[in-house]
């Protein structure tokens, strides 16, 4: 099975055109080798993917025949990505709070559009 068809197959991308891409960005990994979207994958490969700013490493347990339901993920494939790529995340999340503290500043497109809205529909209130 293709390297792009597989990571679709097992719910890593949206679209496989979209899995398709991110290996022809070289943004996904076989066996530690940049490989192109129709590069086969078997079973016992290890699969190095990014997405999200997170590096997943994975390693190929059986090939589906077609796309699977979330719930049999598992089945074919074993995730054995570092714990600290998820804390890098979540340390990722936490900076971007600093610049911008909620509620301060200017207010954002969402702020925005959140007051327009209290203030169009003043016949809900009833006071």
């Amino acid at each position: 099975m293709r390297v792009d068809k597989y990571l679709w197959c097992i719910r890593y991308y949206k679209t496989r055109s979209i899995a398709t891409n991110a290996c022809k960005k070289g943004q996904v990994k076989v066996n530690e080798q940049v490989v192109k979207p129709s590069r086969e994958v078997y079973a016992t490969d290890t699969i190095e993917l990014r997405k999200d700013q997170i590096n997943y490493k994975i390693v190929v347990n059986d090939l589906p025949e077609h796309r699977v339901g979330a719930k049999l993920v598992d089945i074919y494939r074993t995730d054995i990505t570092p714990k600290e790529a998820f804390q890098a995340q979540n340390l990722l999340k936490y900076s971007k709070d600093y610049y911008r503290k909620k509620g301060t500043g200017r207010p954002t497109k969402k702020d925005r559009r959140d007051i327009d809205d209290y203030y169009e529909n003043p016949e809900e209130d009833n006071w």
